[in-house]
């Protein structure tokens, strides 16, 4: 019994050709949306009906970074001439500059815990995928579905018992204590993840070098790890995108010297009421490393989600 593989035919791609671009383009348009936002003055990002064509500003921008207060008229012309080009921006606004906004240090905790729960998912999840894959472990199976059954309910279930624990250990609003959790809520993903991507590496490759006189942990590091890398990049990232966007359990567990930027965002007020530039920008820049660091492993992802897929 053969099978024959036709071409598809130009109506059939260019059919496939447009569902895809009409998905990119819904896809991506929110995105668009909240990056225009950034770029408008108050007034015109609630306008109604909403301004697509506008005088772009960096109005938000400044607000974002900065804290300011309302001056009377009076008030602002016995105030010396502005030295910045922000200072003038926020003086048009009838306002002044009073201080830094802590933008900046949330959005520095962001990048500590979660860039730090990723380095140590990896760490600990490789070493496990490569235990599970490569020892007999007891239990092996009943092991593997323990920490499967971890992801089987949403985390924000068992925030009141970490709540608690965490209060009583002293990790409640530290680095620490965020780092850990995030790494205890993505291990079970990086470990079936990686444990998939080893088992694809032919265990000849291992026990050609114990032959040449490697040690298991040689092996492991000169062979399997590089062999491995599309795998750990690509878990990698899955695991920096949960870590980076959550929110419920920074809410509820930091307060200010480790809150992160997502629960920050939202509270960003301006004079007189919410600014939605201001949130907008925010928001934009705090989208800023996680896709650099998508893009910089693109490669590796494309070779991640296909790897295993033809088999020897």
């Amino acid at each position: 019994m053969s099978f024959s593989v036709t071409e598809p035919s130009n109506r059939t791609k260019w059919v496939a050709g447009t569902a895809v671009v009409l998905y990119a383009v819904i896809t991506i348009l929110p995105l668009m949306w909240i990056i225009a936002t950034g770029f408008k003055s108050p007034a015109d990002s609630i306008s109604y009906p909403p301004k697509i064509l506008f005088e772009p500003t960096l109005e938000g921008y400044v607000n974002v970074f900065t804290q300011r207060t309302r001056l009377n008229e009076e008030d602002l012309a016995a105030l010396p001439a502005p030295e910045t080009w922000y200072d003038e921006m926020v003086r048009e606004q009838g306002q002044v500059i009073t201080g830094a906004s802590r933008y900046g240090e949330r959005f520095m905790n962001s990048v500590i815990i979660g860039f730090g729960s990723t380095f140590l998912c990896m760490v600990l999840g490789t070493a496990a995928a490569y235990a599970f894959s490569r020892f007999r472990v007891p239990l092996k199976d009943d092991l593997l579905f323990f920490i499967l059954s971890t992801r089987m309910m949403p985390p924000i279930a068992v925030a009141i018992p970490i709540f608690l624990m965490f209060r009583q250990l002293g990790l409640n609003d530290t680095h620490l204590g965020m780092i850990l959790l995030y790494t205890a809520v993505n291990l079970s993903l990086s470990v079936w993840l990686l444990k998939g991507f080893i088992d694809e590496i032919p265990v000849e490759y291992e026990e050609a070098a114990l032959i040449d006189g490697y040690t298991r942990f040689q092996a492991f590091y000169k062979v399997v790890l590089p062999q491995a890398a599309t795998g750990i990049a690509s878990t990698a990232i899955f695991c920096l995108i949960f870590a980076w966007n959550e929110y419920a359990f920074a809410v509820l567990l930091t307060s200010g010297t480790a809150q992160t930027a997502p629960p920050f965002i939202p509270t960003i007020i301006g004079v007189g009421g919410k600014d939605w530039p201001a949130v907008a920008a925010g928001a934009t820049i705090f989208l800023v490393p996680v896709m650099v660091f998508t893009i910089l492993l693109r490669k590796h992802l494309l070779r991640g989600i296909t790897f295993g897929a033809v088999r020897k």
